[in-house]
């Protein structure tokens, strides 16, 4: 099957190849033939109902320093296409939700990965809600003698914005920690969004798991590794990547979501486990495909065009 493609990224000149997802997936898109292009959400247009992109044909190699070349910008329209990637990283503003609501205009007959109103519908810590017996005890509001409350029951506890990503502004609150008002201050002027307080889970101390699912089936996982002395396994903030396997929880915990997955559209979704506690499940941009695929000897990539070609030709009446 030949595909033409755009990706919605931001700007192939930022990513690190090394560790970037949208890499690999566009590598692989080029080694089977597909006609690959690149645009950033600034340039994405409507204009008298078409969904058009100032956009440029792509080539992709692994070579630092040197690892793109962009063509001549064309403005195009994205109904001409055969799948639209939605791969920038958040944060989930508006400008984000902006876009997913542009992009239901073209799909499924341009099949969006993932289905742009699913990701809409599905923020990382507020879909996870939808599933019992998963998470960690959880508060979500923007009361402060609730949040007081929930601190006195749970003594240690994560405090985080509803929205954020990448382990931004994200504390760890112990017991004797007088912090807890000012931080309270510091989110309520930030923002009128709701924050996310969760009881801390010492295990994070053996690592946060990045579990891969392909439409809804568990395909790979790495485990990520706090620094000494720090609370977040986010591998921009020092967590290091280490091989894992699934367990028999994991997998429980991808059997209870997996099949919504699937039924919403959401071909490639990363979520991250703690101990025996589902924490998020990243729709919009997951990352942790070339740290598996290096620990593992597979290609993740791969097994995810496998799955948009099959998607692809369901959407068109073919066998999938």
């Amino acid at each position: 099957m030949k595909l033409s493609v755009a990706i919605q990224m931001d700007h192939v000149s930022t990513i690190d190849i090394d560790g970037d997802s949208t890499f690999v997936l566009g590598l692989e898109a080029q080694r089977r033939g597909y006609e690959v292009w690149h645009y950033t959400p600034p340039e994405l247009i409507f204009r008298d109902r078409k969904v058009m992109a100032r956009a440029q044909p792509m080539q992709l190699r692994r070579e630092k320093g040197n690892h793109y070349t962009l063509g001549a910008s064309e403005m195009r329209d994205l109904a001409t296409f055969d799948v639209v990637l939605l791969r920038q990283d958040p944060p989930f503003d508006m400008s984000y939700i902006t876009t997913t609501h542009l992009l239901e205009h073209i799909h499924p007959k341009t099949l969006v990965v993932n289905d742009p109103a699913s990701v809409r519908n599905a923020p990382e810590k507020l879909f996870v809600t939808h599933f019992d017996n998963v998470m960690p005890p959880t508060l979500i509001t923007a009361d402060a003698r609730a949040l007081r409350e929930f601190r006195d029951e749970h003594k240690d506890i994560i405090l985080k914005p509803l929205f954020g990503n990448g382990g931004a502004g994200v504390f760890r609150l112990k017991p004797d920690d007088e912090n807890f008002a000012s931080l309270l201050e510091m989110f309520s002027q930030r923002s009128r969004e709701p924050v996310i307080a969760q009881r801390y889970l010492p295990e994070v101390r053996q690592g946060d798991k990045r579990i891969i699912l392909i439409d809804g089936k568990p395909a790979g996982v790495v485990n990520r590794v706090p620094a000494e002395g720090e609370a977040r396994s986010n591998m921009h903030v020092g967590g290091q990547a280490v091989k894992a396997t699934l367990t028999k929880r994991d997998l429980e915990i991808c059997e209870i979501i997996g099949p919504e997955l699937a039924r919403r559209g959401m071909i490639f979704v990363g979520i991250d486990v703690i101990g025996d506690y589902l924490t998020e499940i990243n729709v919009t941009s997951p990352t942790g495909l070339q740290q598996i695929d290096r620990f593992d000897g597979v290609s993740l990539e791969a097994q995810i065009w496998d799955r948009i070609e099959a998607r692809y030709q369901a959407t068109r009446g073919g066998a999938g």
